[in-house]
């Protein structure tokens, strides 16, 4: 059901103001559990609250969502497509330079305006789709690191302009990475944010302790020693920012790496220490106990994982047992997109050389099916979403919910542009 605090609209114009409103009626689903447990959330976009809400099922029932960068409807559509088939939540996350992409690669960015027009088109067309699709969907912006504020703020800027009309933020959570910072203006600078995005129903991840690698401009060229971050620090951001609201995970580094490849020491491929995380939520509950506050959870924070691509399963299941409720997946999936295209191309190579006739031969026979992109991007998101399918498997996330469809005299109901829209 619609809440009071969704039918509340605001006269005071603003790019939302402008779509015409009709009455929107939610679908629901109830996510399942070996233990048995369930948790009825709506189909879509969901809040901070919500988002909440299903981190901390999958964190009471040992499995975790997986993150995926999307920088295309295309992307964004067989990361649906992939969700909806295997009953699973979904987290459909862009990046500073995957949502300039989506905006399109002529637009200026200078001062990352594409980017911020590139993730609310995304994160527009994720609302409209995902309710057709019946899927649950944590909307979610990447890695921000201090350089790349304006493109978060472009982005609150929109959440505060739909949250005027209906009540809920167009995003679900954002991502503040300012693990190049030192600590204290790390969290100072998430103090700041969440305490303006918790007034919207947000959801914050932040960064605390430096992942290998490089994802949006942010690098670690440093020693392996410094991929750990220590249960002090996680505990620091705990403490700060749990006195806010309880909607925000923490992502820390415990040897993990974004992309595949070696380590920065030349040729030792780091060991994850997946058994860290659970020290993390030992000194947290150890902190709260000390302080007399209940802390009933032997995972009291919901924690994220980066740099999963290339990772073992045995270490992955590892993490997710010591409260990994979110692990980002991009790598891989770029890959399985690629190859999608590449395999289609080996198949039919001879036939994609010119429009009529074969690459060595005047048969007179036209290519034109052959060529048409969406016969080839078609491979293409068959692929991702079979590695998208594998991902929510290793994760323990298949079957986690069951839709229940929106009937009209016993018949299902499209929600099309209701979708976004309501009375």
């Amino acid at each position: 059901p619609i809440t009071k605090s969704e039918e509340r609209g605001d006269p005071k114009s603003s790019f939302f103001d402008r779509i015409p409103k009709k009455k929107l009626v939610r679908k629901t689903f109830r996510i399942m559990s070996d233990s048995k447990s369930t948790i009825e959330l709506p189909t879509g976009v969901l809040t901070g609250n919500q988002t909440a809400e299903l981190f901390a099922h999958a964190k009471e029932n040992g499995y975790a969502i997986p993150a995926f960068n999307c920088t295309s409807s295309s992307t964004i559509n067989c990361v649906l497509e992939a969700a909806r088939d295997a009953k699973s939540p979904i987290i459909i996350q862009v990046s500073t330079s995957g949502a300039a992409f989506y905006a399109g690669k002529s637009v200026e960015n200078g001062g990352l305006e594409a980017s911020v027009l590139g993730a609310v088109a995304a994160a527009m067309h994720t609302r409209t789709m995902s309710k057709f699709y019946g899927v649950p969907v944590v909307m979610h912006s990447d890695h921000c690191a201090k350089k790349l504020l304006p493109w978060f703020d472009g982005m609150l800027k929109a959440d505060e302009e739909y949250f005027k009309v209906y009540g809920v933020p167009l995003f679900s959570s954002h991502m503040l990475d300012l693990s190049e910072q030192k600590d204290d203006e790390n969290i100072a600078t998430c103090v700041k944010y969440f305490e303006k995005m918790a007034k919207l129903n947000l959801f914050l991840e932040m960064e605390i302790g430096e992942t290998g690698g490089e994802e949006d401009g942010v690098k670690h060229e440093g020693d392996i020693s410094e991929l750990f971050t220590h249960p002090d620090q996680v505990w620091k951001v705990h403490q700060a920012l749990s006195a806010i609201s309880p909607n925000f995970s923490i992502a820390a580094a415990f040897g993990n790496f974004h992309g595949v490849y070696k380590a920065p020491d030349g040729g030792n491929a780091v060991k994850l220490t997946p058994e860290l995380l659970g020290k993390h939520q030992a000194k947290i509950k150890a902190e709260l106990t000390k302080a007399g506050k209940e802390c009933k959870s032997s995972k009291p924070t919901f924690l994220v994982m980066h740099g999963g691509s290339g990772s073992e399963k045995s270490e992955i299941l590892e993490a997710v047992k010591n409260g990994v409720v979110k692990m980002n997946v991009d790598t891989d999936t770029q890959w399985a997109y690629w190859d999608g295209v590449h395999q289609y191309y080996l198949k039919n190579s001879d036939r994609l050389f010119k429009q009529i006739g074969g690459k060595d031969n005047e048969d007179g026979k036209p290519n034109k099916k052959k060529y048409d992109p969406r016969v080839w991007i078609r491979e293409a998101e068959k692929s991702m979403a079979k590695r998208v399918t594998e991902a929510l498997k290793d994760l323990g996330a298949l079957g986690k919910y069951a839709p229940k469809p929106e009937l009209k005299d016993g018949k299902p109901v499209a929600p099309y542009v209701r979708a976004i829209v309501k009375s």
